[in-house]
């Protein structure tokens, strides 16, 4: 977040030079956490004659790698598409609000980007953020696209018409993780955990449900853990004594880290299987060598597309780096889109939904629609393994 010097302002000057500040501060800014990074910046342009595309999620905090790169996402896909001339004779401008993953965050973050005058919107990130403002953008008749909320009732449930997303829902993640547990490595006794969150605690209830309908396994353990704790020893002795042969954990990468370095201090050889929200790199770093043998499921591999070769290498040149996690569902969401406001000629909320279910897009996760749920047809989830520190897809 930008600071103020030690300059002193006063009335009308000061409130005039911070409205100023905070307009700059959204056309994207450096590299570092808790930044939006440089690169693919807006047009310079009065907001009437451009296209506004609200960027919303965890851009700052311990889950900044899930959000920055659908940042770097959009703003790759728009620099090439304001390059040709833009959409509809327009420039396409990306207006970047951070919602630090947090729901009470996230409405505060979906109210500004209304203010805004955006016409639609790629985010939020994670699901209970995204529930906490999908509703403000549908009353807005704003279509918002997320690259990586599961949450299944953000489709299901018929509350969201507005919404859309490129990544499956968590019950088919859930199901592999179970059938993975129970069929490949013949768990029988499975501990399911979770972090208390919409997207955590809906995908373990998932994962449970699964486990009691396999009729080979049983749940031994079922239990929330709490977000940003120190010590997860007193859940991790729960594990011992239930004798669970495999951990199924709904969360992020921050709590299933602790868990598994204070387990494998134990010694406990229990396998641990967790989600999206566990498949990054920063699980990896932070964990270490612990992280060896965890499993987690993930979108689909699909880095031999050309079009995800394309994405991944335009990512490298300009910051120099691989992507991060969901870079690939971001882009596809941002290229499905922009591909919408030109199929439906209008920034019209109804004509951008109608366009999103009727017209397919050649994406970096191959060529796709959406349904009348807003579901992405053909998207889905592999499973992965860390080996020698890097996630592997197992076959």
């Amino acid at each position: 977040m930008k600071r103020f010097g030690n300059l002193r302002f006063s009335g009308i000057l000061f409130s005039g030079l911070l409205a100023l500040f905070l307009v700059v501060s959204l056309a994207g800014c450096g590299k570092e956490q808790g930044k939006a990074p440089a690169g693919g910046e807006k047009k310079e342009a009065a907001a009437g004659n451009t296209i506004r595309i609200g960027i919303a999620g965890s851009h700052s905090g311990d889950l900044a790698s899930y959000g920055l790169p659908t940042v770097k996402a959009a703003q790759l896909v728009v620099k090439e598409v304001n390059a040709k001339g833009g959409i509809l004779g327009r420039q396409v401008e990306l207006v970047v609000e951070d919602d630090v993953c947090k729901p009470e965050m996230a409405a505060n973050t979906a109210a500004k980007l209304v203010s805004a005058k955006v016409n639609a919107v790629i985010g939020h990130i994670c699901s209970g953020a995204t529930k906490a403002a999908m509703g403000i953008y549908k009353d807005a008749g704003i279509v918002a696209i997320s690259p990586s909320a599961t949450n299944p009732e953000l489709t299901q449930s018929g509350q969201y018409p507005n919404f859309f997303r490129t990544i499956a829902p968590d019950d088919a993640q859930a199901r592999m993780q179970v059938d993975f547990a129970v069929n490949r490595l013949n768990a029988r006794k499975i501990a399911v955990l979770h972090d208390k969150g919409d997207y955590g605690k809906g995908l373990a209830e998932y994962a449970k449900k699964f486990v009691e309908a396999s009729k080979v396994a049983q749940v031994v353990l079922f239990e929330g853990v709490t977000p940003g704790a120190v010590d997860y020893s007193a859940v991790v002795q729960k594990i011992k004594t239930a004798e669970a042969d495999a951990v199924i954990y709904g969360g992020y990468h921050p709590e299933a880290s602790s868990i598994v370095m204070q387990m494998r201090k134990k010694n406990m050889k229990t396998w641990f299987l967790s989600d999206d929200g566990v498949k990054d790199i920063t699980f990896i770093k932070v964990a270490g060598p612990y992280a060896e043998g965890v499993y987690a499921t993930g979108p689909k591999d699909t880095s031999t597309n050309p079009l995800a070769i394309a994405a991944t290498e335009a990512h490298k040149k300009a910051y120099g780096s691989d992507p991060g996690a969901f870079f690939l569902n971001a882009y596809a969401a941002t290229q499905a889109l922009l591909n919408a406001i030109e199929k439906a000629g209008s920034t019209d909320y109804e004509k951008i939904r109608q366009a999103l279910q009727s017209n397919d897009v050649e994406t970096p996760l191959g060529k796709i629609r959406f349904d009348a749920k807003g579901e992405a047809v053909g998207v889905g989830f592999a499973m992965y393994q860390v080996k020698n520190g890097t996630y592997v897809e197992v076959k």
